[in-house]
């Protein structure tokens, strides 16, 4: 007899978006499936599905935890970067690029997973949205007159599109282990040409 591990009537959702995360792991996103995240989770195949609804609400809830978790990449590595706008401003361009260095097959599903079923389950998530983490390192750089997403969309995509390179090993750099295997520093020296507002 199979014997399925109890779960607390509040922590089954946190115990299936943690198998969720694992698969992710292990598989990608073209392995996640209700079925194989009731059994990594050890739970009644129809669990998933009772508490999400469909495959899209478990993606959306597993993309809820981890923009959470990219949002504290970006803080915590700004909040070591310095105090100065641009080292902020650098610091969470780090954690971004270390946040897919740790995780690179959770980055299909932030931008696999349509937003609409992430924004079902996020609520206001306040200084923890990852978007909202970027506005406000960018807002000191946004001449006056300009719209701020032109500045904030010019950031995104520089260090979108280096993190995307690099970890792809595009860049030359080999095998990627750590953010100095790649020109990061080189890299976000054009945010050097922001001007503070």
């Amino acid at each position: 007899m199979t014997t399925k591990t109890k779960h607390h009537h509040g922590d089954l959702k946190n115990a299936l978006v943690k198998a969720g995360l694992a698969l992710l792991d292990e598989e990608g996103l073209e392995g996640l499936s209700l079925r194989k995240c009731a059994a990594k989770a050890g739970v009644s195949h129809a669990a998933p599905a009772h508490h999400f609804g469909n495959l899209a609400g478990l993606k959306g809830a597993i993309g809820f935890e981890v923009f959470t978790i990219f949002s504290k990449y970006m803080q915590d590595a700004a909040a070591r970067e310095g105090d100065s706008d641009i080292a902020r401003l650098k610091g969470i361009c780090r954690g971004y690029v270390q946040f897919g260095i740790d995780h690179k097959s959770w980055l299909d599903v932030m931008f696999g997973i349509a937003p609409a079923e992430i924004a079902k389950l996020r609520g206001d998530l306040g200084d923890s949205n990852s978007y909202q983490v970027l506005r406000q390192a960018c807002a000191p750089f946004v001449p006056e007159g300009v719209e701020p997403h032109i500045v904030e969309f010019q950031v995104w995509s520089l260090i979108h599109g280096y993190t995307q390179l690099f970890l792809s090993g595009r860049l030359n750099q080999g095998e990627v282990t750590q953010i100095d295997d790649g020109p990061f520093d080189q890299v976000m020296a054009l945010l050097d040409r922001l001007a503070p507002s």
